[in-house]
């Protein structure tokens, strides 16, 4: 039975795309900042095994002696998982390349789909007073991509602005579909940001294009410009709003979570 008194939890979103390279590590972390800046409460679980929204929120390696590896598969304590980070309400799960056998390690689990649901759904959670929680997900759709999917309420599609880019969706779709049909009904597809977008190349023009003409409102308004501040903040272990704050891939990703966060105020009235 469900306790009343239990306060409603945070909105869980996988960002998610099978393909590298699209921008969604920097999406998830930049993202995170931006609603973060803009008064949430935000944790990002990083679940790829490159350990790469880790780094880039400022996590060094030797900080990482419990990580989202713990957590699904030594049911450590949720509070001794979670760090913080320089972005005030920003906090993060780190990961670590040990993450990589998970997938192995997971398929004699009868829960295997699960564990990280179950994770992000502990009382400990309500403790963090958390308004969104973002999960970074490896490039390929394996079983912690799946157990993402399963966690979540719905996920965000980094689509890079590049030949093919929509052709790559139709597996992370029907993925979706059978995560749908088997463990988690109500996941529903937050929508598609277009990443490293050049509105000098005509195909960068053609693709969004094409994406809006297929994917309609499941397309933000908000697009991520190709922008050199928001490639070189990575190595300052930042986000670009705290890197350059003044740079036009700040600025698009303050649209985005603007955006985010009226469509979610919209779905609730």
């Amino acid at each position: 039975m469900s306790d009343p008194t239990r306060p409603v939890g945070p909105k869980i979103i996988a960002v998610a795309n099978q393909k590298g390279g699209v921008g969604k590590t920097t999406t998830t972390i930049n993202l995170g900042a931006a609603l973060a800046e803009l008064g949430c409460r935000v944790l990002v679980v990083d679940l790829d095994p490159q350990g790469n929204a880790s780094t880039g929120l400022g996590i060094e390696p030797s900080e990482r002696d419990l990580t989202t590896y713990e957590l699904l598969l030594d049911d450590v304590a949720l509070d001794s998982v979670v760090k913080a980070t320089a972005v005030d309400g920003l906090m993060i799960i780190p990961a670590t390349v040990d993450l990589s056998s998970a997938d192995i390690e997971l398929i004699s689990n009868e829960k295997r789909s699960f564990l990280l649901h179950d994770a992000l759904r502990q009382r400990a959670i309500d403790e963090f007073n958390l308004d969104f929680i973002l999960i970074d997900c490896p490039p390929s759709l394996n079983l912690l991509t799946v157990n993402a999917m399963v966690a979540s309420h719905s996920i965000l599609v980094p689509l890079q602005s590049e030949f093919y880019a929509l052709e790559g969706l139709s597996q992370l779709m029907l993925t979706i579909r059978e995560v749908r049909q088997s463990a988690n009904p109500d996941l529903r597809i937050e929508g598609v940001v277009m990443t490293m977008y050049d509105a000098r190349n005509n195909l960068s023009q053609q693709v969004e294009n094409d994406a809006r003409d297929n994917l309609g409102e499941l397309v933000f308004e908000a697009v991520i410009p190709r922008n050199v501040r928001v490639s070189e903040a990575p190595s300052y272990a930042l986000p670009v709003l705290q890197y350059d704050g003044s740079s036009k891939g700040a600025a698009a990703y303050r649209n985005l979570a603007r955006e985010l966060l009226l469509k979610n105020a919209q779905l609730a009235a």
